[in-house]
Order: C-alpha cells, then sequence, then structure tokens
C-alpha cells in the first residue's frame, strides 16, 4: 500500500508540496511521506504537518486534527512490537497517560488504531504540542531569571504530587523530559520508565539517566522509593540555574565521586539503602565533610540552598517528600494546598504482573486505541 501511495500520490486539499499524501482505506486514513518516513493516520489529521524531533523510536510530526482545529505532536513508533522491552514501555506509557488527568502532565489526545488488525505494526501516539523542552532552554542562550525558573521547579513538583499519589514513580526525570510552552507552563512527559510505589519483584537499578540518579540507584538499592523522583529534581534545578549539569559522571563511580565532592561523605547510617559495593568510591567510616553547596553556588538564593539540600539528602528516609517540598518556604509565594491535587484513583500494574507475548501487548494497546476511536471498531 506505501509503495503504491509513494508511485501514484493523490493530491489532497491543503497538501504541502514537500510531504506527498494520499488518501486510503476509502478516504478513512491518510499517508504522508515525512522525509522518507511514512506516516498513516486517521483522515482527520491534516496539514500544516512538520517533523519536530527523531530518537531511537522514530519520528514526531506536528499535524493538525481537523476535528479540533487543535496542533498537535503525532508519534509514530516504527516495529513497535519488534522489541519485548519497548513495547511494554509504550503500553505502559499509553495506559498511564490515560490514567492521569493534570494540568502539569503531557496530555494524550489519541492513540491511532491500524487500518487493519493483522497489520498492526506501527503505534502512533498523539499528545498535547508543546514548543519546547527545559533542555533547549538550559542549553539556550536565553536569559533565565529566578522567578521562571522557581515556577518550573513548582510545576514539576505539582505534577510528581500527582504522580506518586496514584502510586506510580516516574523513574526518567530529566529535562529533556519536561516540556514548557510559550506560557511557561511545565508539562511531565515520558513514562515509558514508570514503576509502582510498592513493588515485590526486583526493581532495576537502570533507571534515571545517570547524571539524576539518587545514591540508592548508583549503590544498587533494589527496593527504591518515589524519593529517586525528588532527588532528579534537585539535581535538574541547579542545573538550571547554573546551565550545566550538576553531577556528570562518565559512569557510577565518578558520578557518586561527584556528589560526595559537593555533598560531604554520608554517615555510615545513611548508607542503610545500600546492599554493599561501596568500598570503590567511598568508606562509610570515613570522616564526614559538611556540604559545599553554598561555597560553590554563592550567586543561588540562600533559602534555595536549603531546598536543594533537603531534596540532595543521601538517605532517601530523610530526604524531603513532594509534599513538604511544595510547602517549602522558597516556594510559599506559589504554593497553594487547594490547587495541587492528588489522582483520584491509584494506577494499577496489575496487566504487567505476566510476562506478556507480542499478541497480548498488541492486541491491549489496540485496545486503547479503539476505546479512543470507537467509529473505527
Amino acid at each position: 500500500m506505501a509503495d503504491v501511495a509513494m508511485q501514484n500520490p493523490a493530491p489532497v486539499a491543503g497538501q504541502i508540496p514537500d510531504f506527498p499524501t494520499v488518501s486510503t482505506y476509502g478516504g478513512q486514513f491518510i499517508q504522508y511521506n515525512i522525509f522518507g518516513n511514512m506516516f498513516e493516520v486517521t483522515a482527520k489529521y491534516r496539514p500544516p504537518i512538520l517533523p519536530i524531533g527523531r530518537g531511537a523510536y522514530g519520528i514526531v510530526c506536528s499535524v493538525l486534527n481537523t476535528e479540533t482545529n487543535e496542533m498537535m505532536a503525532m508519534k509514530k513508533i516504527a516495529n513497535a512490537f519488534d522489541n519485548y522491552m519497548d513495547a511494554k514501555r509504550t503500553l505502559r506509557e499509553i495506559k498511564l497517560l490515560r490514567h492521569f488527568d493534570h494540568e502539569n502532565i503531557i496530555g494524550l489526545r489519541d492513540v491511532i488504531p491500524p487500518p487493519l488488525r493483522r497489520e498492526f505494526t506501527d503505534v502512533y501516539i498523539a499528545t498535547e504540542l508543546i514548543d519546547t523542552d527545559l533542555h533547549q532552554i538550559i542549553r539556550s542562550n536565553q536569559s533565565l531569571s529566578e522567578e521562571p525558573s522557581q515556577y518550573f521547579l513548582y510545576q514539576k513538583l505539582r505534577g510528581l504530587k500527582y504522580i506518586h499519589s496514584a502510586h506510580a514513580i516516574h523513574r526518567d526525570l530529566k529535562p529533556s523530559n519536561l516540556l514548557i510552552n510559550s506560557n511557561c507552563d511545565l508539562k511531565i512527559c515520558d513514562f515509558g520508565l514508570a514503576r509502582p510505589t510498592f513493588e515485590n519483584e526486583h526493581m532495576t537499578e537502570y533507571v534515571v539517566t545517570r547524571w539524576y540518579r539518587a545514591p540508592e540507584l548508583l549503590l544498587n538499592s533494589s527496593d527504591y522509593t518515589s524519593a529517586i523522583d525528588v532527588w532528579s529534581v534537585g539535581c535538574i534545578y541547579m542545573e538550571l540555574m547554573n546551565r550545566k549539569p550538576l553531577f556528570p559522571g562518565r559512569d557510577h563511580v565518578p558520578q557518586m565521586r561527584l556528589v560526595t565532592e559537593l555533598l560531604g561523605s554520608p554517615l555510615e547510617s545513611d548508607l542503610n539503602f545500600s546492599e554493599g559495593g561501596c568500598g570503590e568510591i567511598f568508606s562509610p567510616n570515613a570522616p564526614t565533610t559538611s556540604s559545599a553547596v553554598a561555597r560553590v553556588f554563592p550567586h543561588i538564593n540562600p533559602m534555595a540552598i536549603d531546598f536543594i539540600e533537603r531534596m540532595l539528602t543521601f538517605d532517601p528516609t530523610r530526604r524531603i517528600t513532594v509534599e513538604e517540598s511544595l510547602a517549602h518556604p522558597y516556594l510559599a509565594r506559589l504554593h497553594d494546598a487547594e490547587d495541587e491535587p492528588i489522582c483520584p484513583e491509584t494506577f494499577s500494574f496489575e496487566f504487567e504482573r505476566h510476562t506478556m507475548g507480542e499478541e497480548e501487548m498488541k492486541e491491549m494497546i489496540y485496545q486503547e486505541s479503539i476505546a479512543l476511536n470507537p467509529e473505527l471498531a
């Protein structure tokens, strides 16, 4: 079908010449050739269409939903079921985003059903279209005062309060997963690595981009909690304020050494979560030095320093929680307990409790897409 479309493209009203289009399946679907990448989505999605991102998963385009007159971000995950873990992450993210409804979490708009169920290979996910992300802002020459930085921090924590109340941990917070629009509104995205806050199985340490990993992950703890997200928020805020990563370690050993150089060596009692293997990094019996955050970053508001040090606490049981963070004096001008909702229902990860085959995952994603597009059932 795709080859025929390319050889004999049928013109479509509003077509952009660079992106040949063709109507398929009796007009229910439409194909776009985006720089050699074939998109096949339901016919309500029309130009203007523009590639806005690319990654290992595939490509993301902005596209107009003609029914709502809303521009959306459409991500194509090509050959989505070829890799078991990638398919599982796609399913997990779809289910979580359908469960969540919060201003600081990216909104899922659509999951496109395949034209033919038996030929289900690519997954298309439509979300809100957001202008940029925090990584791009940090790397830009754009000046940023403390006030918008503080607002970004508050929104991250407001979104995390909702996520954690659903008994979920994000596990991969980093600047590129924090989307920002022109009004400085922030939305958390990319929930493919999310897990429950209560987990009986071994929870792998291969989560969170290394620079934002909490000590319990660097020291291979298997029973970490939602406190790992708080550590990530602290690292991200310091990166935003200083325009460079706080702990840019090449692997887990230099990563932990950078942590101890800034925060001081932990007390032995701070390492109750560790399952051994600390010797190559530091000795738990070594003299404990005090935090150097205030000395290294004298330009940062002292109240912010206190806040960040409470986020960057070795012992996760003593690390400030999201709720305590929102109530910290540093966020007093933004904090409003009446406008910081929790998720009304906890999210169930029960669908992951058994090993799913490829066809089972296909069927589950298909059912999610049909729930959003019942007319295509």
